[in-house]
């Protein structure tokens, strides 16, 4: 099993940043771990991924350019660095792992989740 505990979520204005992490505790894991998130009303969409054994990193065409997904080897932990944020990127946000494909992108292809950080773009 995998644990994905999620922290920094929070409230901004417009224009300004937040850094998302995910702290990952269990098995060892060298598989994708991904960042979706979920708005009111909204399926649950990808905004990130990359893999713990190296290599690129892709992300959501919504975000590409402000965010930045990166990691702490030592730590166990992934971050998410939000930039320029806008209050479409409100919403829940979650870390996953998948052992499934190299840089998947759907949710249903991620077995393990974390509990999700709210993120609310406001002025």
């Amino acid at each position: 099993q995998v644990q994905l505990v999620e922290s920094g979520g929070g409230l901004v204005q417009p224009g300004g940043s937040l850094r998302l992490s995910c702290a990952a505790s269990g098995r060892t894991f060298s598989g994708a771990m991904g960042w979706f998130r979920q708005a009111p009303g909204k399926e649950r969409e990808f905004v990130a991924v990359f893999r713990w054994s190296g290599g690129n990193r892709y992300y959501a065409t919504s975000v590409e350019g402000r965010f930045t997904m990166s990691r702490d080897n030592a730590e166990n932990t992934v971050y998410l660095q939000m930039n320029s944020l806008k209050p479409e990127d409100t919403a829940i946000y979650y870390c996953a792992a998948s052992g499934r494909g190299f840089y998947p992108t759907g949710p249903d292809e991620y077995e393990y989740w974390g509990q999700g950080t709210q993120v609310t773009v406001s002025s």
